[in-house]
């Protein structure tokens, strides 16, 4: 496990040690100081550090089920890269989890959640309560796009370093759905799992939002999408962009940058 931390204090760190020692997990934790949301660089840090060849991608406001690792490594298909969902929890929920909840698997009961004041959609109550078979035909038969989720999202280390992870000029938010549009642009395919692969997300006040900054990640975003493929083909124009030179490595793209084309 590998624990990308933008700047959190001393209590992190020491519940991270508590951890180390209770779970028996090998644990690295990277640290930079907060200067401001950084996430994209120090989530690069901890792709280029990882160690395993396929990585799952989760954010700390948000709890896996116990299925999690297990549906991703399940789906892992060369040249695709997983698509997962989340059930929304509004903050007073949050702050009601205890941790047996969470190991008991209550978190993820329906009724447990009205109890303690939940309101579900019929989405998030889909995610919670169908077998296993019947989410997999929901996954198939939605008309929700299947995007890089930052809480739920995983792919092969070299598919992620191919497009130079994420790029760093990026803030809050669509960070993640840029780098999701990359790896489209390589040819990485997307495998929709939002019923299959889930956690639960702990809704929060966002003050690091600035509305010039989400401005810039937008016009940074459409760059990478480029034109309609149907612009494309007619027209002969360019696709969107499949590398980032504010990435794990600075600058264009290199020739063993590229190495084989594996997903063919």
């Amino acid at each position: 496990m590998v624990i990308a931390d933008d700047g959190s204090g001393p209590e992190t760190r020491d519940r991270i040690e508590q951890l180390r020692a209770s779970a028996g997990l090998e644990i690295s934790h990277l640290w930079q100081r907060d200067d401001g949301f950084r996430k994209c660089r120090i989530l690069n840090r901890a792709i280029a550090q990882a160690r395993g060849d396929y990585l799952i991608l989760s954010d700390g406001d948000c709890i896996p089920r116990d299925d999690f690792v297990e549906t991703h490594a399940r789906l892992a298909r060369r040249g695709h890269f997983v698509s997962g969902g989340r059930v929304r929890l509004a903050p007073h929920i949050g702050s009601r989890i205890r941790r047996n909840d969470v190991l008991g698997g209550s978190l993820f009961d329906e009724r447990w959640l009205r109890a303690k004041g939940a309101i579900l959609r019929g989405r998030d109550r889909n995610k919670l309560t169908v077998s296993a078979r019947r989410a997999g035909w929901l996954d198939r038969l939605t008309t929700t796009r299947a995007t890089w989720n930052g809480h739920n999202a995983s792919a092969w280390k070299t598919d992620l370093l191919r497009v130079n992870g994420f790029d760093e000029r990026m803030t809050y938010p669509v960070e993640d759905r840029e780098l999701g549009e990359r790896l489209r642009n390589a040819g990485i395919r997307p495998i929709q799992a939002r019923h299959r692969a889930v956690c639960a997300h702990v809704e929060h006040d966002r003050p690091w939002l600035d509305p010039e900054a989400q401005a810039t990640n937008e016009r940074l975003r459409a760059e990478t999408r480029g034109v309609p493929r149907p612009l494309q083909i007619f027209q002969g124009l360019a696709r969107g962009r499949d590398w980032t030179e504010h990435g794990i490595r600075k600058g264009p793209r290199s020739a063993e940058s590229v190495g084989p084309d594996t997903h063919m």
